[in-house]
């Protein structure tokens, strides 16, 4: 090896390292402080409308009957298998952004449509990675026990491989509503965020520069929460309980989106967009901004 490659080699293997801490880093801190909107959400998506026994009528109904009937670390269900595949999520989604975005740099199309088809991408790694997690993360959320009767994130995991297995009706149950949901959001959060970003004039002042880059990526967080929602309910619907125990009733994403359509109405596709906004908009914000921070830090520092 000559005297010049091993340091690009070496500057190459330190700046993806970096790229993984930094994405590593960003979701865990996100959530951690939005979790609870993740929980709320979810409930509203699996409620099969006002014949539903437990129906909330509001998001704060919500708060207040969850708080009240399974205590205040009820918003902390379903917690741990994010927070184990956070990091390795976050990793996986900003270093493959990364790396697709280098790899869209050899083709003619413009240098926004390869951050827009360079979230895609990486959404979609992104989602069959963490597909599994969101099936044990969800069966938690919809349990309505409090907190320290729940069924830990272990036991609930063995459980569903036992009576499912690991395959599209287990443990990757819902990969195609997954792949719907992280897709068509990176692409718009990543697409959206570097555009706009590099449209918009960056100012000297430091604080102003970072109430810019929240502005956008609170933007960018709640276009892509609106466009994706109706994936995230159809995956909500088949990674949760069933109607009928025993009776599969929702299957695959357009099947699910189609049953929904037909029986709830257009906006039943919308369940939990306020909580998901509420989430998603400061969460998509706080990602970003911790992501390139972390990496500017540890790229001058490591």
């Amino acid at each position: 090896m000559s005297a010049t490659a091993q340091p690009r080699s070496s500057g190459k293997l330190r700046e993806g390292a970096h790229q993984i801490m930094a994405g590593g880093s960003a979701g865990l801190v996100e959530i951690s402080l939005m979790h609870p909107l993740d929980v709320v959400k979810t409930r509203f998506q699996i409620q099969r409308g006002i014949a539903d026994p437990n129906n909330y009528k509001s998001l704060a109904d919500c708060f207040r009957t969850m708080y009240r009937t399974e205590g205040p670390m009820s918003f902390y269900k379903g917690i741990l298998p994010p927070i184990l595949a956070e990091t390795p999520k976050r990793a996986v989604k900003f270093f493959t952004f990364e790396q697709y975005k280098k790899l869209l740099g050899f083709t003619p199309i413009s240098a926004g449509m390869a951050y827009t088809l360079a979230g895609l991408g990486c959404g979609l790694t992104e989602a069959v990675v963490i597909n599994p997690f969101e099936v044990v993360k969800v069966h938690l959320q919809a349990q309505r026990t409090a907190f320290g009767l729940q069924s830990s994130t272990f036991s609930c995991a063995k459980e569903i491989v036992r009576t499912s297995g690991i395959g599209f009706h287990g443990l990757n149950r819902g990969l195609t509503a997954t792949l719907g949901r992280h897709g068509v959001f990176n692409m718009i959060y990543f697409g959206f965020y570097h555009n706009i970003k590099n449209l918009a004039p960056s100012v000297q002042n430091p604080q102003l520069e970072f109430l810019r880059k929240v502005l956008i990526g609170f933007t960018a967080g709640t276009l892509g929460s609106c466009i994706n929602i109706p994936f995230d309910v159809a995956k909500s619907r088949i990674q949760g309980p069933q109607p009928e125990p025993g009776q599969i009733k929702y299957r695959t994403c357009f099947a699910t989106i189609g049953t929904v359509y037909r029986e709830e109405g257009y906006f039943a596709l919308y369940k939990g967009l306020l909580p998901k906004i509420m989430r998603l908009g400061p969460g998509g914000a706080v990602m970003l901004l911790v992501y390139e921070y972390a990496f500017a830090w540890l790229q001058t520092n490591w």
